[in-house]
């Protein structure tokens, strides 16, 4: 579906979905769009440094719930049942990764621990490990939403366990 033909709410809803056009990507949209998700979380937590986990739970609730209401605007929009476009499950899934390294570890990721949390999403939200690939199962928006949070879920706990081993 062409934006122009778009209404202000579907073009609105579509720029959220893609991640500004991250999701348009011809090479690896999963992991272009998530870029969208380094820019949301760390922009929050340069300008709400002193509440970022609350800032964090905010974006991330907002957004996930704005995704799993999408099923019928996907239906229409794009053909596939998880299409590639759709990233806003990237975005989501990599501040469920900050909030789960910060809530766990205690500390808010400096440049690295992004470029860690970056990096272990990725790997988890491709691996899907159980229960994240039965997630997927889940209807319309819901599927493609929730298997990606519990890959940020992963992703957060990996970087509890590996960073202190790395010195960080």
């Amino acid at each position: 579906m062409a934006t122009r033909s778009m209404s202000v709410l579907d073009r609105f809803r579509w720029l959220l979905i893609t991640s500004g056009g991250l999701g348009l990507s011809p090479w690896a949209p999963g992991t272009v769009g998530t870029l969208g998700g380094v820019v949301v979380g760390v922009t929050l937590q340069w300008a709400c440094p002193d509440h970022v986990i609350l800032a964090w739970s905010i974006a991330a609730g907002v957004l996930f719930l704005f995704g799993c209401l999408q099923t019928d605007f996907v239906k229409r929009t794009w053909p596939a049942e998880d299409p590639g476009q759709f990233v806003l499950d990237e975005v989501v899934g990599y501040l469920v990764t900050l909030l789960t390294y910060a809530l766990v570890r205690g500390v808010m990721p400096d440049a690295f621990g992004h470029l860690a949390a970056f990096f272990a999403f990725r790997v988890f939200d491709v691996l899907k490990p159980q229960p994240a690939r039965k997630l997927e199962d889940l209807p319309g928006a819901w599927g493609i939403m929730v298997d990606d949070q519990m890959a940020g879920i992963y992703a957060g706990l990996s970087m509890w366990l590996v960073l202190p081993l790395l010195g960080k």
